[in-house]
């Protein structure tokens, strides 16, 4: 949600210094919270310091990266947020072991000044490329406030129809995407899995979606960028509603195995892919030259939908003890995810038809 403070301070300093405070909000972030010893200690550390650390330092890449590609940008951001998979597959085997044998203090330790190398690393190689370093120095020029006068958001874009089905379809997609990573590892446990086995569903789970925003990357660069995000969107509600709903009609039989393994690893490739077209799709909706701003705000309505999404589906969880009890409420929850798909896939063709070039032999993008 402070996506467009971040955002617009990379423009206006740069994503190198940005970056290295995200480095060192989220370094102290894990670090305060091993001496935790109340619940609100975890909260303002791991809910706010981690927070504005990870915006800190996720969002300048982010940001920075599309200026540097053209025809092959669909797949260079596939790459680049193929990190999140590749960092999923490495962390949830590694934190479950570091737990059992130095304990969870100890690995908040070690994880947090792990992250402070890692991504004050990753910060010394980020700028802006020549063409958006051009445009910066003339927007601070154009503003009485110099850099601190960099505007968050170009409002005029902000009140056309284009950018509100993008903004509905970026809620709503935010709202599903974050909540069965949230529940793999406690639906894997009512499925009869063991933990080890619900942290190998969360590798699963981020390997395949690392793998997919690669090779539907190419895909969106060879089809066009906004078909492809359609694509993805819709088959991810399909595959929620198809395999992990119907694999919460039969838990203890082998079949809710099957289904929900399906599901794991379907979802993760095209819901992820879904991550690594949204900027993508961006510049080509609304130009190169006011991608950063609108992806700050756009990334601060996305923050808002997880905050609805996840502690939503903790809600349709609560209270169920039994096993029949808790599979309907997995069912409530599969379900949830499925119909918030299916509306980012419909507010997905919405931004198409906004876009489409009627009087072309082909829709475009």
């Amino acid at each position: 949600m402070f996506a467009p403070f971040a955002s617009s301070w990379s423009k206006a300093f740069s994503p190198r210094i940005v970056t290295l405070v995200g480095a060192l909000l989220f370094s102290l972030g894990n670090i305060l919270a091993s001496f935790g010893t109340r619940l609100w200690h975890f909260v303002l550390c791991q809910g706010i310091i981690l927070g504005l650390g990870t915006c800190m330092s996720y969002i300048p890449a982010v940001t920075v990266a599309p200026g540097w590609f053209d025809s092959w940008r669909g797949v260079a951001m596939g790459v680049v947020l193929s990190g999140t998979g590749v960092g999923g597959v490495f962390w949830a085997p590694i934190l479950r072991l570091l737990n059992s044998s130095i304990g969870f203090r100890d690995t908040l330790r070690l994880t947090g000044a792990m992250s402070f190398v890692l991504i004050a690393a990753s910060a010394s190689i980020l700028r802006w490329d020549p063409a958006s370093m051009l445009r910066n120095q003339r927007e601070f020029r154009a503003t009485s406030r110099g850099q601190m006068g960099v505007p968050l958001v170009n409002w005029r874009i902000v009140k056309s129809r284009k950018f509100l089905a993008q903004a509905t379809g970026a809620v709503l997609q935010a709202s599903a995407y974050y909540t069965p990573i949230y529940f793999f590892s406690t639906y894997s446990r009512l499925l009869g899995y063991t933990a080890a086995s619900g942290a190998n569903f969360i590798a699963a789970s981020n390997a395949s979606s690392a793998a997919g925003k690669v090779v539907l990357g190419l895909v969106a660069d060879r089809f066009g960028r906004l078909n492809t995000l359609f694509i993805c969107t819709v088959i991810s509600a399909v595959t929620a509603l198809g395999f992990w709903l119907p694999s919460t009609l039969s838990v203890g039989e082998e079949k809710s195995r099957t289904l929900f393994a399906i599901f794991s690893v379907t979802y993760g490739i095209f819901a992820g892919a879904y991550i690594s077209l949204f900027p993508t799709a961006l510049v080509e909706l609304f130009g190169v030259q006011n991608f950063s701003s609108v992806n700050g705000f756009l990334y601060m309505l996305r923050g808002l939908g997880s905050l609805i999404g996840t502690p939503t589906g903790g809600v349709l969880l609560r209270g169920g003890s039994s096993l029949p009890a808790m599979a309907i409420g997995y069912e409530k929850l599969s379900s949830m995810v499925g119909i918030l798909m299916a509306g980012a896939a419909g507010a997905v063709l919405w931004v198409r038809i906004e876009s489409a070039d009627f009087h072309a032999w082909k829709w475009r993008m």
